[in-house]
């Protein structure tokens, strides 16, 4: 029998797992964003700047987790396509709100249809009561992190 430093752990390697997830999530999402041409991070400062309204960019890339480097290319680059508009704030000038345009809020209302379709299929293929579940696992697993 083998004996490994594995063979201590008691947890499985839930980072791993995660990651894992997100990937098989991803395979079903990603044509879909994709076909819009969209990016993931840019879909994902879509949705959270359509969830949020308008953001610093510091703020964007906490709810995306993009890294605040990543963040200034992807927000210049979705400024140049008119995703995105920013404005300086009034009283200080360092200080940027990103907004989405209306062809990002088209955008949204678009490709939900899509995306609102697939989470029926992703339902049907593991059962609503898994997806309810992992939602609430997720939400509690965040909370719990964040008190740390």
């Amino acid at each position: 029998m083998r004996n490994t430093s594995a063979d201590q752990l008691l947890h499985r390697n839930l980072p791993m797992l995660l990651l894992r997830a997100r990937e098989k999530m991803m395979e079903r999402f990603r044509p879909l964003i994709s076909a819009y041409g969209l990016t993931e991070q840019q879909w994902r400062v879509i949705r959270a700047l359509d969830e949020c309204g308008p953001l610093e960019p510091r703020q964007i890339s906490d709810l995306c987790t993009i890294s605040s480097p990543s963040m200034a290319g992807v927000l210049a680059r979705m400024e140049a396509q008119d995703l995105v508009v920013k404005e300086r704030f009034a009283d200080d000038q360092r200080r940027i709100l990103v907004s989405l345009t209306e062809k990002s809020t088209q955008l949204v209302l678009t490709l939900s249809a899509d995306l609102e379709a697939e989470y029926r299929v992703l339902e049907r293929d593991v059962g609503a009561p898994v997806v309810d579940r992992l939602y609430k696992a997720i939400d509690e697993l965040l909370v719990g992190l964040d008190r740390e």
